[in-house]
Protein backbone atom coordinates (compact mmCIF):
# COMPACT_ATOMS: atom_id res chain seq x y z
CA UNK A 1 0.00 0.00 0.00
CA UNK A 2 2.84 2.30 0.71
CA UNK A 3 4.02 1.74 -2.80
CA UNK A 4 0.58 2.65 -4.15
CA UNK A 5 0.54 5.77 -2.03
CA UNK A 6 3.82 6.85 -3.35
CA UNK A 7 2.48 6.42 -6.90
CA UNK A 8 -0.51 8.60 -6.11
CA UNK A 9 1.60 11.48 -4.84
CA UNK A 10 3.05 13.80 -7.55
CA UNK A 11 6.74 13.43 -7.95
CA UNK A 12 8.68 16.35 -6.49
CA UNK A 13 11.18 17.99 -8.81
CA UNK A 14 14.67 16.82 -8.15
CA UNK A 15 16.28 20.02 -9.56
CA UNK A 16 15.21 23.50 -10.69
CA UNK A 17 14.59 24.18 -14.40
CA UNK A 18 17.56 25.86 -16.08
CA UNK A 19 17.21 29.62 -16.42
CA UNK A 20 17.37 30.35 -20.16
CA UNK A 21 17.30 34.06 -19.63
CA UNK A 22 20.28 34.36 -17.37
CA UNK A 23 23.40 36.23 -18.40
CA UNK A 24 25.40 33.10 -18.50
CA UNK A 25 23.51 31.58 -21.40
CA UNK A 26 24.68 32.82 -24.82
CA UNK A 27 21.32 31.99 -26.38
CA UNK A 28 19.52 34.50 -24.18
CA UNK A 29 21.03 37.46 -25.96
CA UNK A 30 19.74 36.27 -29.32
CA UNK A 31 16.35 35.40 -27.83
CA UNK A 32 15.99 38.91 -26.41
CA UNK A 33 16.94 40.57 -29.66
CA UNK A 34 14.30 38.57 -31.53
CA UNK A 35 14.62 36.69 -34.76
CA UNK A 36 13.09 39.55 -36.70
CA UNK A 37 15.83 41.97 -35.63
CA UNK A 38 19.19 40.18 -35.67
CA UNK A 39 21.16 43.33 -36.19
CA UNK A 40 20.35 44.71 -32.73
CA UNK A 41 22.84 42.29 -31.19
CA UNK A 42 25.59 43.94 -33.16
CA UNK A 43 24.67 47.35 -31.79
CA UNK A 44 24.09 46.37 -28.14
CA UNK A 45 27.63 47.28 -27.18
CA UNK A 46 27.25 50.82 -28.51
CA UNK A 47 30.01 53.09 -29.78
CA UNK A 48 33.02 53.49 -27.56
CA UNK A 49 32.01 50.59 -25.22
CA UNK A 50 33.68 47.15 -25.30
CA UNK A 51 31.50 44.23 -26.24
CA UNK A 52 30.39 41.94 -23.47
CA UNK A 53 30.55 38.17 -23.58
CA UNK A 54 26.87 38.02 -24.42
CA UNK A 55 27.31 40.36 -27.38
CA UNK A 56 30.33 38.47 -28.63
CA UNK A 57 28.46 35.21 -28.41
CA UNK A 58 25.46 36.60 -30.24
CA UNK A 59 27.56 38.14 -33.00
CA UNK A 60 29.90 35.21 -33.49
CA UNK A 61 27.88 33.64 -36.35
CA UNK A 62 27.81 37.01 -38.13
CA UNK A 63 31.60 37.59 -37.93
CA UNK A 64 32.81 34.15 -38.82
CA UNK A 65 34.31 32.94 -42.06
CA UNK A 66 30.82 32.55 -43.52
CA UNK A 67 29.64 36.04 -42.44
CA UNK A 68 27.60 37.34 -45.43
CA UNK A 69 27.60 40.95 -44.19
CA UNK A 70 31.36 40.93 -43.90
CA UNK A 71 31.63 39.62 -47.46
CA UNK A 72 29.26 42.36 -48.61
CA UNK A 73 31.36 44.96 -46.80
CA UNK A 74 34.45 43.65 -48.53
CA UNK A 75 32.81 44.05 -51.94
CA UNK A 76 31.74 47.61 -51.07
CA UNK A 77 34.80 48.56 -49.05
CA UNK A 78 35.24 52.03 -50.51
CA UNK A 79 31.56 52.83 -50.00
CA UNK A 80 31.75 51.85 -46.33
CA UNK A 81 34.99 53.75 -45.72
CA UNK A 82 33.86 57.06 -47.23
CA UNK A 83 30.26 57.00 -45.93
CA UNK A 84 29.39 59.67 -43.38
CA UNK A 85 26.09 58.08 -42.33
CA UNK A 86 24.13 54.85 -42.89
CA UNK A 87 21.87 56.51 -45.45
CA UNK A 88 24.80 57.09 -47.79
CA UNK A 89 25.63 53.37 -47.63
CA UNK A 90 21.95 52.57 -48.24
CA UNK A 91 21.95 54.85 -51.30
CA UNK A 92 25.06 53.16 -52.64
CA UNK A 93 23.61 49.70 -52.10
CA UNK A 94 20.40 50.77 -53.82
CA UNK A 95 22.44 52.09 -56.75
CA UNK A 96 24.08 48.66 -57.03
CA UNK A 97 20.66 47.03 -57.31
CA UNK A 98 20.34 45.72 -53.73
CA UNK A 99 16.67 45.78 -52.68
CA UNK A 100 14.79 44.96 -49.49
CA UNK A 101 14.33 41.42 -50.76
CA UNK A 102 18.09 41.11 -51.15
CA UNK A 103 18.59 42.51 -47.64
CA UNK A 104 16.32 39.77 -46.28
CA UNK A 105 18.94 37.22 -47.32
CA UNK A 106 21.31 39.02 -44.93
CA UNK A 107 18.70 38.68 -42.14
CA UNK A 108 17.66 42.32 -42.28
CA UNK A 109 14.22 43.79 -42.79
CA UNK A 110 15.28 46.39 -45.39
CA UNK A 111 18.26 48.02 -47.08
CA UNK A 112 18.60 50.75 -44.48
CA UNK A 113 18.78 48.24 -41.64
CA UNK A 114 21.55 46.42 -43.50
CA UNK A 115 23.33 49.71 -44.14
CA UNK A 116 23.15 50.59 -40.44
CA UNK A 117 25.04 47.44 -39.50
CA UNK A 118 27.60 47.95 -42.27
CA UNK A 119 28.14 51.55 -41.14
CA UNK A 120 28.49 50.57 -37.47
CA UNK A 121 30.94 47.78 -38.21
CA UNK A 122 32.97 49.88 -40.63
CA UNK A 123 33.23 52.82 -38.24
CA UNK A 124 34.27 50.48 -35.41
CA UNK A 125 36.59 48.16 -37.31
CA UNK A 126 37.82 50.37 -40.14
CA UNK A 127 41.19 52.06 -40.05
CA UNK A 128 40.38 54.78 -42.61
CA UNK A 129 39.02 58.02 -41.10
CA UNK A 130 35.60 59.14 -42.29
CA UNK A 131 35.51 61.81 -44.94
CA UNK A 132 33.62 65.09 -44.74
CA UNK A 133 29.95 65.20 -45.76
CA UNK A 134 29.42 65.70 -49.49
CA UNK A 135 29.04 69.34 -50.35
CA UNK A 136 26.39 70.63 -52.72
CA UNK A 137 27.59 71.40 -56.25
CA UNK A 138 28.86 74.93 -56.64
CA UNK A 139 27.63 77.47 -59.14
CA UNK A 140 30.28 78.29 -61.75
CA UNK A 141 30.30 81.33 -63.98
CA UNK A 142 31.05 79.08 -66.96
CA UNK A 143 27.81 77.13 -66.91
CA UNK A 144 25.83 80.25 -66.05
CA UNK A 145 27.00 81.82 -69.30
CA UNK A 146 26.39 78.59 -71.20
CA UNK A 147 22.78 78.43 -70.05
CA UNK A 148 22.22 82.04 -71.15
CA UNK A 149 23.87 81.50 -74.53
CA UNK A 150 21.06 79.48 -76.25
CA UNK A 151 18.49 82.17 -75.55
CA UNK A 152 20.78 84.94 -76.74
CA UNK A 153 21.66 83.11 -79.98
CA UNK A 154 18.01 82.23 -80.64
CA UNK A 155 17.00 85.89 -80.23
CA UNK A 156 19.80 86.97 -82.56
CA UNK A 157 18.82 84.37 -85.16
CA UNK A 158 15.16 85.43 -85.11
CA UNK A 159 16.16 89.07 -85.43
CA UNK A 160 18.34 88.21 -88.44
CA UNK A 161 15.48 86.27 -90.06
CA UNK A 162 13.09 89.20 -89.62
CA UNK A 163 15.61 91.75 -90.99
CA UNK A 164 16.65 89.83 -94.13
CA UNK A 165 14.91 88.83 -97.35
CA UNK A 166 15.14 86.01 -99.90
CA UNK A 167 18.31 83.92 -99.93
CA UNK A 168 19.91 85.98 -97.17
CA UNK A 169 17.05 85.02 -94.86
CA UNK A 170 17.66 81.34 -95.63
CA UNK A 171 21.36 81.68 -94.83
CA UNK A 172 20.57 83.57 -91.62
CA UNK A 173 18.11 80.89 -90.52
CA UNK A 174 20.60 78.09 -91.25
CA UNK A 175 23.44 79.85 -89.43
CA UNK A 176 21.21 80.64 -86.47
CA UNK A 177 19.98 77.05 -86.21
CA UNK A 178 23.55 75.72 -86.28
CA UNK A 179 24.75 78.18 -83.64
CA UNK A 180 21.75 77.39 -81.44
CA UNK A 181 22.38 73.63 -81.73
CA UNK A 182 26.03 74.04 -80.72
CA UNK A 183 25.09 76.26 -77.78
CA UNK A 184 22.49 73.77 -76.58
CA UNK A 185 24.98 70.94 -76.85
CA UNK A 186 27.48 72.83 -74.73
CA UNK A 187 24.84 73.75 -72.14
CA UNK A 188 23.65 70.16 -71.84
CA UNK A 189 27.14 68.72 -71.42
CA UNK A 190 28.28 71.05 -68.63
CA UNK A 191 26.68 72.32 -65.47
CA UNK A 192 23.46 71.17 -63.76
CA UNK A 193 21.91 69.92 -67.02
CA UNK A 194 24.74 67.46 -67.68
CA UNK A 195 24.90 63.84 -66.59
CA UNK A 196 25.83 63.53 -62.90
CA UNK A 197 25.93 59.72 -62.62
CA UNK A 198 28.83 58.89 -64.94
CA UNK A 199 31.22 58.21 -62.03
CA UNK A 200 28.68 56.35 -59.95
CA UNK A 201 29.36 52.61 -59.64
CA UNK A 202 26.98 49.79 -60.32
CA UNK A 203 24.00 49.54 -62.65
CA UNK A 204 21.70 52.52 -62.55
CA UNK A 205 18.05 51.52 -62.07
CA UNK A 206 16.29 52.07 -65.35
CA UNK A 207 19.41 53.39 -67.04
CA UNK A 208 19.97 52.68 -70.70
CA UNK A 209 21.64 54.35 -73.61
CA UNK A 210 18.75 56.36 -75.00
CA UNK A 211 19.23 58.77 -77.88
CA UNK A 212 16.85 61.68 -77.44
CA UNK A 213 18.45 64.37 -79.62
CA UNK A 214 16.64 63.60 -82.95
CA UNK A 215 13.24 63.45 -81.26
CA UNK A 216 13.87 66.61 -79.28
CA UNK A 217 14.81 68.42 -82.50
CA UNK A 218 11.64 67.16 -84.16
CA UNK A 219 9.44 68.37 -81.30
CA UNK A 220 11.02 71.84 -81.37
CA UNK A 221 10.81 72.08 -85.17
CA UNK A 222 7.15 71.04 -85.02
CA UNK A 223 6.50 73.80 -82.49
CA UNK A 224 8.07 76.21 -85.00
CA UNK A 225 6.48 74.99 -88.26
CA UNK A 226 4.09 72.13 -87.49
CA UNK A 227 0.87 74.02 -86.82
CA UNK A 228 1.16 76.01 -90.04
CA UNK A 229 1.93 72.86 -92.02
CA UNK A 230 -1.06 71.03 -90.52
CA UNK A 231 -3.45 73.87 -91.34
CA UNK A 232 -2.10 74.05 -94.91
CA UNK A 233 -2.33 70.28 -95.35
CA UNK A 234 -5.97 70.21 -94.25
CA UNK A 235 -6.69 73.02 -96.73
CA UNK A 236 -5.07 71.12 -99.61
CA UNK A 237 -1.58 72.66 -99.44
CA UNK A 238 1.08 73.61 -98.82
CA UNK A 239 1.76 75.34 -102.11
CA UNK A 240 4.84 77.33 -101.05
CA UNK A 241 7.71 77.05 -98.62
CA UNK A 242 7.58 78.94 -95.31
CA UNK A 243 8.56 82.58 -95.63
CA UNK A 244 9.93 82.83 -92.09
CA UNK A 245 7.23 85.19 -90.85
CA UNK A 246 4.09 84.74 -88.79
CA UNK A 247 1.77 86.28 -91.39
CA UNK A 248 2.68 84.14 -94.43
CA UNK A 249 0.78 81.30 -96.03
CA UNK A 250 2.88 78.90 -93.97
CA UNK A 251 3.22 80.86 -90.70
CA UNK A 252 6.21 80.60 -88.41
CA UNK A 253 5.43 80.42 -84.67
CA UNK A 254 8.70 81.56 -83.13
CA UNK A 255 7.50 82.72 -79.70
CA UNK A 256 7.41 79.22 -78.12
CA UNK A 257 10.85 78.36 -79.52
CA UNK A 258 12.38 81.59 -78.22
CA UNK A 259 10.81 81.02 -74.80
CA UNK A 260 12.17 77.46 -74.66
CA UNK A 261 15.66 78.65 -75.59
CA UNK A 262 15.53 81.33 -72.92
CA UNK A 263 14.23 78.73 -70.45
CA UNK A 264 17.58 76.92 -70.45
CA UNK A 265 18.72 79.27 -67.70
CA UNK A 266 15.79 78.65 -65.29
CA UNK A 267 15.98 74.94 -66.11
CA UNK A 268 19.63 74.90 -65.03
CA UNK A 269 18.92 76.87 -61.86
CA UNK A 270 15.97 74.70 -60.82
CA UNK A 271 17.98 71.52 -61.53
CA UNK A 272 20.79 72.92 -59.38
CA UNK A 273 18.28 73.76 -56.63
CA UNK A 274 16.89 70.22 -56.69
CA UNK A 275 20.36 68.68 -56.49
CA UNK A 276 21.52 70.93 -53.66
CA UNK A 277 18.40 70.49 -51.54
CA UNK A 278 18.30 66.74 -52.16
CA UNK A 279 21.91 66.44 -50.97
CA UNK A 280 20.92 68.20 -47.75
CA UNK A 281 17.93 65.92 -47.31
CA UNK A 282 20.22 62.95 -47.91
CA UNK A 283 22.47 64.03 -45.06
CA UNK A 284 19.60 64.74 -42.66
CA UNK A 285 17.27 61.79 -43.36
CA UNK A 286 17.32 58.66 -41.22
CA UNK A 287 15.85 56.22 -43.72
CA UNK A 288 15.02 55.66 -47.36
CA UNK A 289 11.30 56.26 -46.85
CA UNK A 290 12.05 59.38 -44.84
CA UNK A 291 14.20 60.69 -47.67
CA UNK A 292 11.58 59.89 -50.32
CA UNK A 293 8.87 61.69 -48.33
CA UNK A 294 11.10 64.76 -48.03
CA UNK A 295 12.09 64.87 -51.71
CA UNK A 296 8.59 64.49 -53.22
CA UNK A 297 7.44 68.05 -52.39
CA UNK A 298 10.87 69.34 -53.40
CA UNK A 299 10.54 67.72 -56.82
CA UNK A 300 7.00 69.06 -57.26
CA UNK A 301 8.08 72.56 -56.24
CA UNK A 302 11.00 72.48 -58.67
CA UNK A 303 8.70 71.45 -61.51
CA UNK A 304 6.14 74.17 -60.75
CA UNK A 305 8.88 76.78 -60.42
CA UNK A 306 10.19 75.95 -63.88
CA UNK A 307 6.71 76.13 -65.41
CA UNK A 308 6.16 79.57 -63.84
CA UNK A 309 9.46 80.81 -65.28
CA UNK A 310 8.57 79.39 -68.70
CA UNK A 311 5.14 81.08 -68.61
CA UNK A 312 6.79 84.43 -67.86
CA UNK A 313 9.25 83.95 -70.74
CA UNK A 314 6.37 83.04 -73.05
CA UNK A 315 4.64 86.29 -72.18
CA UNK A 316 7.82 88.25 -72.86
CA UNK A 317 8.54 86.46 -76.16
CA UNK A 318 4.98 86.95 -77.35
CA UNK A 319 5.10 90.68 -76.60
CA UNK A 320 8.46 91.16 -78.34
CA UNK A 321 7.62 89.13 -81.48
CA UNK A 322 3.98 90.18 -81.70
CA UNK A 323 2.75 86.56 -81.87
CA UNK A 324 0.25 84.55 -79.86
CA UNK A 325 1.86 83.03 -76.79
CA UNK A 326 0.32 79.54 -77.32
CA UNK A 327 0.55 78.77 -73.61
CA UNK A 328 -0.91 75.23 -73.62
CA UNK A 329 1.36 73.95 -76.38
CA UNK A 330 4.53 75.65 -75.16
CA UNK A 331 4.01 74.73 -71.49
CA UNK A 332 3.30 71.09 -72.38
CA UNK A 333 6.42 70.89 -74.55
CA UNK A 334 8.54 72.69 -71.96
CA UNK A 335 7.36 70.37 -69.19
CA UNK A 336 8.13 67.33 -71.34
CA UNK A 337 11.65 68.48 -72.23
CA UNK A 338 12.44 69.59 -68.67
CA UNK A 339 11.36 66.30 -67.09
CA UNK A 340 13.20 64.31 -69.75
CA UNK A 341 16.40 66.23 -69.09
CA UNK A 342 15.99 66.03 -65.32
CA UNK A 343 15.71 62.24 -65.50
CA UNK A 344 18.64 62.05 -67.91
CA UNK A 345 20.91 64.08 -65.64
CA UNK A 346 20.35 61.53 -62.87
CA UNK A 347 21.04 58.54 -65.10
CA UNK A 348 17.50 57.44 -66.01
CA UNK A 349 17.71 57.69 -69.78
CA UNK A 350 15.49 54.87 -71.00
CA UNK A 351 12.08 56.33 -70.12
CA UNK A 352 12.84 59.80 -71.59
CA UNK A 353 14.02 58.19 -74.84
CA UNK A 354 10.86 56.07 -75.12
CA UNK A 355 8.47 58.91 -74.24
CA UNK A 356 10.12 61.48 -76.53
CA UNK A 357 10.16 58.96 -79.37
CA UNK A 358 6.47 58.22 -78.84
CA UNK A 359 5.52 61.90 -78.76
CA UNK A 360 7.45 62.69 -81.94
CA UNK A 361 5.94 59.65 -83.65
CA UNK A 362 2.40 60.71 -82.77
CA UNK A 363 2.95 64.20 -84.20
CA UNK A 364 4.50 62.79 -87.36
CA UNK A 365 1.66 60.29 -87.68
CA UNK A 366 -0.94 63.08 -87.49
CA UNK A 367 0.72 64.87 -90.42
CA UNK A 368 1.17 61.62 -92.36
CA UNK A 369 -2.51 60.71 -91.96
CA UNK A 370 -3.56 64.02 -93.52
CA UNK A 371 -1.33 63.54 -96.55
CA UNK A 372 -2.18 59.82 -96.84
CA UNK A 373 -5.89 60.65 -96.93
CA UNK A 374 -5.37 62.16 -100.40
CA UNK A 375 -4.79 58.69 -101.82
CA UNK A 376 -7.85 56.98 -103.37
CA UNK A 377 -9.78 55.00 -100.78
CA UNK A 378 -7.94 56.47 -97.76
CA UNK A 379 -10.04 59.56 -97.15
CA UNK A 380 -11.18 58.23 -93.77
CA UNK A 381 -7.67 58.74 -92.35
CA UNK A 382 -8.10 62.49 -92.11
CA UNK A 383 -11.30 62.31 -90.01
CA UNK A 384 -9.79 62.12 -86.48
CA UNK A 385 -7.18 64.83 -87.16
CA UNK A 386 -9.67 67.08 -88.92
CA UNK A 387 -12.18 66.71 -86.09
CA UNK A 388 -9.54 67.55 -83.50
CA UNK A 389 -8.28 70.60 -85.41
CA UNK A 390 -11.80 71.86 -86.13
CA UNK A 391 -12.80 71.57 -82.47
CA UNK A 392 -9.71 72.90 -80.68
CA UNK A 393 -7.34 74.22 -83.33
CA UNK A 394 -4.12 72.97 -84.90
CA UNK A 395 -2.13 73.42 -81.68
CA UNK A 396 -4.33 70.81 -79.97
CA UNK A 397 -2.32 67.98 -81.58
CA UNK A 398 1.06 68.91 -79.98
CA UNK A 399 -0.65 70.07 -76.78
CA UNK A 400 -2.40 66.75 -76.14
CA UNK A 401 0.60 64.73 -77.29
CA UNK A 402 3.22 66.55 -75.23
CA UNK A 403 0.86 66.93 -72.28
CA UNK A 404 0.22 63.20 -72.04
CA UNK A 405 3.93 62.46 -72.47
CA UNK A 406 4.87 64.99 -69.77
CA UNK A 407 2.33 63.46 -67.39
CA UNK A 408 3.83 60.00 -67.93
CA UNK A 409 7.34 61.32 -67.25
CA UNK A 410 6.14 63.18 -64.16
CA UNK A 411 4.79 59.96 -62.67
CA UNK A 412 8.03 58.19 -63.58
CA UNK A 413 10.13 61.00 -62.08
CA UNK A 414 8.11 60.85 -58.84
CA UNK A 415 9.20 57.21 -58.52
CA UNK A 416 12.80 57.44 -59.66
CA UNK A 417 14.00 60.84 -58.45
CA UNK A 418 12.79 60.25 -54.89
CA UNK A 419 15.29 57.42 -54.44
CA UNK A 420 18.36 58.10 -52.37
CA UNK A 421 20.57 56.47 -55.01
CA UNK A 422 19.49 59.07 -57.58
CA UNK A 423 21.09 61.86 -55.52
CA UNK A 424 24.02 60.06 -53.91
CA UNK A 425 27.33 61.78 -54.71
CA UNK A 426 29.63 59.93 -57.14
CA UNK A 427 32.51 57.93 -55.76
CA UNK A 428 35.94 59.53 -56.04
CA UNK A 429 37.92 58.49 -59.08
CA UNK A 430 40.65 55.95 -58.48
Amino acid sequence: MSGLGELDRPEAPTHAAPDRTGPGNPESAFDRTGSGNPESASFSAGPGKPESGVDRAASTPRRGAADPVKALMHRHRELCERAVDPLEIAAGLEAHGITDRTAARFRHRDVFSLAEEMYARASRDGDTPLSAPPAAPRVHAGWVLLTLLPGALCAAALAAVHLTQGRSRLFAAAAGALALALALRAALHRGPLSRTDTDRPGPRPGAASGRTTPWTVWLVVYALLGNGLLDNALAGGPDTLPTGTADGTWPLTAAPVLALALACAPAAWTAHLLTARARRKLAASRGLEDFAAAVRPLLAGTFVLFLCALAALLTLSSAVLGEPAAYPQALALGALLFLARLLTTHGFTYAPAVVLTTAATVEATALAMVFASRLPGFGFLVTPVETLVTTWGADSVPTLTCGAAALALLVHAARKLTRASAHAPPEPSR
